[in-house]
């Protein structure tokens, strides 16, 4: 009584999945948005490919001088310490002072009352805003994501933030009134339905860059999303070395295991 009751559950499982198969369309009409949405365009870094790659420091510099002076009004960094910028060069007392620029939160030991002191290297970059509600009501009910892994967790990664961070332009001519911008949305053809709640964020000479370098818009979009680009993966450099070890060990391994098999059987008939 249990293999053909089995039999016949199994039977209506296949029926129900050819059936999913047969009736699923294989592809979605794009919508009226799809007409007007642009490919995000190419942004080459030192640390792209797998020849040696390598961090800029220099633009990892001016990137996080940009997320600082920018960004950080609006958006989180929660899984960046400050004492992991030692990646861009910098040294202990230079990081500490860098902390030492931000307040972040903190209880008073004499009162128990919430306070703020200064950041310390083991502190990791303090929220723009005590909660989501907080940050959605400053924001039109728009809530700014956190960018320490936004190249990882947007289709497009860095090209996807560069092109959105130079895309903003004024909609075109032919585009549908139901695609207008309404109040408070911006028009940029790189976001996923052209309008999204961040104005434009960057302006030529914005930020007045150390180094001396000109900060043009484009620039800045560059050097900001290098810098999220090792926010999402502060390894990705000592990934892909310890992977040529990797290679190399083996390689030579596999040689020298073919060279003694021809050397012990080199002597025997077969």
């Amino acid at each position: 009584m249990v293999r053909p009751l089995g039999f016949l559950v199994g039977l209506g499982f296949i029926t129900a999945l050819v059936l999913a198969i047969f009736t699923t369309p294989l592809s979605n009409e794009p919508n009226a948005a799809y007409a007007f949405h642009k490919k995000a365009r190419p942004l080459k870094l030192a640390s792209d490919g797998i020849l040696l790659p390598h961090w800029d420091k220099a633009q990892l510099q001016r990137g996080m001088q940009v997320y600082k002076e920018v960004c950080s009004a609006c958006h989180s960094l929660n899984l960046v310490a400050f004492r992991n910028i030692a990646d861009f060069g910098y040294t202990d007392g230079q990081i500490k002072t860098f902390a030492k620029g931000f307040q972040v939160p903190s209880i008073n030991p004499d009162t128990g009352e919430p306070a703020t002191r200064d950041g310390l290297p083991s502190d990791y970059f303090p929220a723009p805003y005590a909660n989501e509600v907080a940050a959605r009501a400053a924001n039109n009910n728009a809530l700014p994501p956190d960018l320490s892994l936004i190249t990882k967790a947007r289709e497009g990664g860095k090209n996807y933030v560069y092109s959105l961070l130079t895309g903003y332009q004024n909609p075109p001519a032919n585009l549908p009134k139901e695609l207008q911008p309404s109040t408070g949305l911006h028009y940029n053809p790189y976001f996923a339905n052209l309008n999204l709640a961040m104005a434009k964020p960057l302006t030529d000479g914005q930020v007045t860059y150390a180094d001396g370098t000109k900060s043009t818009v484009d620039q800045m979009a560059k050097d900001v999303s290098a810098f999220l680009v090792w926010t999402a993966e502060p390894k990705l450099i000592k990934r892909i070395q310890v992977g040529y070890a990797v290679f190399f060990f083996l390689l030579i391994f596999t040689v020298l295991t073919y060279l003694s098999y021809r050397n012990i059987w080199a002597d025997k008939k077969h």
